[in-house]
């Protein structure tokens, strides 16, 4: 989480003297909203590689599968917690 701060916080510093104050909020949380789709969409790509495992790994796909989607849902509520 503090990494995808750091992101957006570099991107927008990129844009200082640009934007105003405001334009710079709103360009940030577009920033964030991109790398959070980009992020769960390789996510959403690896629960979908685990479930194409053979029947006899289903058990742990189904393990891997399930820990993707805590991370995931943790890392949503972290974010939005940020707004």
């Amino acid at each position: 989480m503090d990494k995808l701060k750091a992101i957006v916080d570099d991107a927008v510093t990129e844009l200082e003297g640009i934007l105003s104050k405001e334009q710079a909020g709103k360009v940030a949380k577009v920033i964030e909203s991109a790398i959070i789709r980009g992020m769960l969409e390789g996510q959403h790509r690896a629960v979908d590689a685990c479930k194409d495992c053979g029947e006899e790994e289903q058990d742990l796909a189904h393990k891997i599968a399930t820990a993707i989607r805590q991370k995931n849902d943790a890392l949503i509520v972290n974010l939005s917690s940020l707004r």
